[in-house]
């Protein structure tokens, strides 16, 4: 009996499913700062000390809770997670979605791919919807106490793990299998949809669209400027305001790619099957 095929659904957070930046909501309220001084702080130091953007923010984060008297567990960072905010039918998008691939006749998969922070996710409503989560973690000491960032994902990162779901290799410290040349893969490049929502998706996008899979880019409603130049620049296959409920504009071009790749593996199955021995 043949196992469904899988349509392997890849996701940024930030700006992405979140309507901003994960930290904005909840973790940079409590330190009182706003936005645009943390992350402003943030790229001071990175300039000044030539540490790796996303590095930065990792140690900004545990410097400004130290300087806030704050213990940053990752049970504290998970509740900052609980108030974050997100575009429009996204807590109703995956088992929606999930439901539309069972009746098309393919199993929905949804990864995250994250420059985020995990543990912030992990508090979300929607951490439990993702198979896998990849985001950057901190390493804890016996204390509690975050001390080293254990997984740090940057942009040009994010497309290791692209190889890593299509071939099922989830484990980050896998070096060998990832790089393994398999003949199977448990996820074809064609059958992965990446969603971003600009610069720093798009080795990811391309890496999705340049192998048969697909990318989609979401913007703001009323901010398609945002993304117009990935879709003109040949980056994407499609652009769609972040805006999940069902009926809109992403909820018809997800359901039309899961048709397609329903359709597609139905024929292939029937071609290897006429095919003469």
């Amino acid at each position: 009996m043949n196992k469904k095929p899988i349509v392997a659904i890849l996701y940024d957070f930030d700006s992405t499913l979140a309507k901003a930046d994960m930290q904005n909501f909840g973790f940079i309220p409590a330190l009182g700062m706003t936005p645009a001084e943390f992350w402003g702080e943030t790229s001071a130091f990175s300039a000044s000390s030539g540490v790796e953007r996303t590095l930065s923010y990792l140690y900004m984060m545990i410097k400004k809770t130290r300087e806030k008297g704050i213990k940053m567990t990752r049970e504290w960072l998970r509740e900052m997670g609980s108030k974050v905010e997100f575009f429009p039918g996204v807590l109703d998008w995956f088992k929606r979605i999930n439901e539309f691939g069972k009746n098309a006749g393919v199993k929905v998969e949804h990864y995250l791919i994250s420059s985020g922070n995990l543990e912030i996710v992990e508090g979300t409503a929607i951490s439990k919807e993702f198979k896998v989560k990849y985001a950057c973690e901190f390493y804890y000491d016996e204390n509690g106490d975050p001390v080293w960032p254990k997984l740090a994902i940057n942009y040009t990162q994010k497309t290791q793990y692209f190889f890593r779901i299509s071939k099922g290799v989830y484990d980050a410290t896998d070096d060998v299998g990832v790089n393994e040349k398999r003949q199977e893969r448990r996820i074809p490049y064609r059958n992965i949809i990446y969603i971003g929502d600009g610069m720093t998706d798009i080795p990811a996008m391309i890496i999705a669209k340049n192998n048969g899979g697909k990318s989609i880019a979401v913007y703001p409603r009323g901010q398609e400027e945002k993304v117009q130049g990935l879709f003109h620049d040949g980056r994407v296959n499609y652009v769609c305001p972040a805006d999940y409920r069902a009926g809109k504009d992403l909820d018809r071009v997800m359901q039309l790619l899961i048709q397609g790749v329903a359709i597609s593996e139905t024929l292939g199955r029937r071609e290897n099957k006429d095919a003469p021995d």
